[in-house]
């Protein structure tokens, strides 16, 4: 059964934190392990910062594409439609770091407000990190060491991990900028976000393009459009993205069989889900299993 969106949920993205306690998501990954080297397109409440290890690839957040080169970084705010992709599908090592608002504090403290306020819809989408300004250096220099701290040294220093996390929220803050005409925009970003939302919600159904539409209050027409224009992907692409990256999730970290997860994520029948799993990811199910996790 579809799911309402009576109340719009903040929760898009589910986020594999390192800590239970502590909801600061820190890992080194690389576009291989994604399909076609890119990775699906998604937003979460948290910010995000990219540093690339090597290699360069290309980086989409709200409709805007930009090249990190080898060395360099991403900021990238709250709530904000994006990806990495390599359109050569040439491998990139990167170190992601997500950083939840709660670790600022609850919505009264005077930390959480001021993140309200430097990391909302209004402010700037992104911001790149190079070594040539001095306060973005240090950024990058606070990636590296808050993943040295999380995967290099045991046991974990929370108030470390914590220090590091508030620092690069302050240096961040300090260069965020108010979006000139950010309201011309803020309508049609509210609608991709109940329309994804829909979609993360019920994967699991039968899902039709009227069905997404009508999560947006839209006719066909205009959703395909908004779809296009800020995601990059038609709704039924970003589905059956979506669909797939929630069959590996499960894969690897459940014991369902092929045709329960094929089931489960809105799949007609265990030969479709493998035909469009191989499609989309260059292996079957099976033989993706058996290859356990990939990221670091």
């Amino acid at each position: 059964m579809i799911k309402s969106l009576e109340v719009f949920s903040d929760l898009s993205e589910r986020l594999d934190y390192n800590l239970a306690d502590l909801l600061l998501y820190v890992r080194k990954g690389n576009l291989q392990q994604f399909t076609n080297y890119s990775a699906a397109c998604h937003w979460h409440p948290d910010v995000e910062l990219i540093m690339v290890l090597e290699g360069s690839m290309e980086y989409f957040v709200n409709g805007q594409t930009i090249r990190i080169d080898q060395g360099n970084g991403i900021f990238v705010n709250s709530k904000r439609m994006h990806y990495g992709f390599s359109p050569e599908q040439i491998d990139c090592t990167f170190i992601v770091i997500v950083i939840h608002p709660s670790l600022l504090g609850d919505t009264a403290s005077l930390a959480r407000k001021y993140a309200d306020q430097k990391f909302g819809t209004h402010m700037d989408d992104f911001l790149l990190l190079t070594d040539q300004v001095a306060w973005q250096r240090e950024v990058l220099l606070s990636i590296q060491e808050i993943y040295d701290e999380m995967h290099n040294r045991e046991p974990h220093h929370p108030l470390r991990l914590l220090s590091l996390a508030i620092s690069i929220c302050a240096s961040v803050g300090d260069h965020v900028q108010q979006k000139a005409g950010y309201t011309d925009n803020e309508r049609s970003w509210t609608l991709i976000w109940k329309m994804t939302e829909f979609i993360h919600q019920n994967y699991e159904c039968k899902i039709t393009l009227n069905d997404i539409a009508a999560a947006g209050t839209v006719c066909r027409s205009r959703c395909c459009k908004l779809f296009n224009s800020y995601v990059g992907q038609t709704p039924n692409e970003y589905l059956t993205r979506y669909r797939i990256q929630k069959s590996c999730e499960m894969l690897q970290e459940t014991n369902r069989s092929i045709s329960e997860i094929a089931m489960a994520c809105g799949f007609q029948s265990a030969s479709y889900f493998t035909l469009i799993f191989r499609r989309q990811i260059g292996l079957v199910p099976q033989d993706y299993r058996k290859q356990g996790p990939q990221s670091t």
